[in-house]
């Protein structure tokens, strides 16, 4: 092949081989018009304004920066923005008026139902008055006003003695009755609901004082515990131990007065012949009372009491001398009051059983 021909044909070749790479490379004239320039000094800027929908809001095309962005390009979009904001200065959405009470329902901070304690008295007041034929003497030492830390003698395999003296205040005197109960309540399902909705409360200092101190509330305490309702009949109305003086300390530290009161006839209402331990702690429970109810009544006798006449007297109140709100008392004085109240009411009970007539009439 002659070498004109042969170089001809390469430099076709060439051609062919450069120009494909080329059109794909450089775009057309429109298409450089509508790229916006990256700043690298290769020919003019487009004089055609560009869409803003095309440009991020907040980038500068040159410097990337966010402030020039929005001082350059975007001025107007911001001038919008702020008289929107001028506008609404501040939010319109209506807000609901505060209520006095959160809470619903008559239920109060420590469980207790007012709506349910009517109901109760409704039903126990026919019991009160016609089974029990409950009488007081010295009511009227019981405050009409402020906190008072009131204790009496426990007993009863089912106490009878509390729910009588609640509802003979309650209903008296218009004022309620928180009673401080033991942890075996609240280990009770369906009835550590029940019991406090009827206002009974932990027992616990803190619970104490606040129910005292801070809310001048009238609280009822059994110092003997489940000592006192688990005594068997031959032990009747022989006082248990008042425990450590615990509530000596509260009612110092909360400034009010103890209201001691000594209860006649709940001994009788359902008397413990005797006890099975072995099932107590098989179920967990302090004591399990076989009575004369259940052998004389049968099943029902596990709930019906014995009409037993109950006479509840008032004491004369302990006030203490010493200044409330203290972190420490004398342990030596905190015992010695606790013993002289005990006996005070033992003094009391053996007094009202002296001149009693009999269990039934009183």
């Amino acid at each position: 092949m002659p070498r004109s021909q042969s170089s001809s044909s390469s430099r076709r070749k060439a051609r062919t081989t450069r120009t494909p790479r080329n059109l794909v490379a450089v775009p057309s004239a429109a298409e450089q018009a509508a790229r916006p320039r990256n700043g690298d000094g290769g020919g003019l800027e487009s004089t055609a304004p560009e869409p803003e929908a095309a440009e991020p809001e907040h980038v500068d095309r040159k410097t990337g920066d966010t402030g020039k962005a929005t001082k350059t390009g975007k001025s107007g979009h911001k001038g919008k923005a702020g008289k929107s904001e001028a506008a609404h200065p501040e939010d319109t959405t209506p807000v609901a008026p505060a209520l006095d009470d959160p809470r619903m329902s008559d239920v109060d901070e420590w469980g207790r139902s007012e709506h349910l304690r009517e109901l109760v008295r409704q039903i126990y007041d026919p019991i009160y008055d016609h089974w029990f034929r409950v009488e007081w003497e010295g009511f009227d030492k019981i405050p009409a006003e402020g906190g008072a830390l009131m204790v009496a003698n426990h007993a009863g395999a089912i106490p009878t003695d509390a729910p009588s003296i609640m509802h003979g205040i309650e209903r008296d005197l218009g004022r309620p009755v928180y009673g401080l109960a033991d942890q075996i309540f609240k280990r009770v399902p369906v009835v550590n609901l029940g019991w406090s909705r009827l206002g009974g409360v932990q027992a616990h200092p803190d619970n104490a004082y606040r129910l005292l101190r801070e809310q001048q509330q009238l609280v009822m305490v059994f110092p003997e515990g489940t000592k006192g309702p688990s005594k068997t009949y031959a032990e009747r109305y022989q006082l248990r131990r008042f425990g450590r003086g615990g509530f000596v300390q509260i009612a110092m530290r909360s400034g009010v007065p103890i209201i001691p009161m000594a209860v006649v006839g709940s001994e009788e209402t359902m008397p413990i012949l005797f006890k099975l331990p072995m099932l107590a702690r098989a179920l967990g429970v302090p004591y399990f009372p076989i009575t004369a109810n259940m052998l004389l009544l049968g099943p029902l006798g596990i709930l019906v009491p014995f009409p037993a006449k109950i006479r509840i007297r008032v004491l004369d109140p302990v006030r203490f001398d010493v200044p409330p709100d203290q972190a420490r008392y004398s342990r030596s004085r905190v015992m010695d009051a606790s013993e002289q109240i005990r006996q005070t009411i033992q003094d009391a009970v053996l007094d009202m059983l002296r001149k009693r007539r009999g269990v039934w009439s009183g």
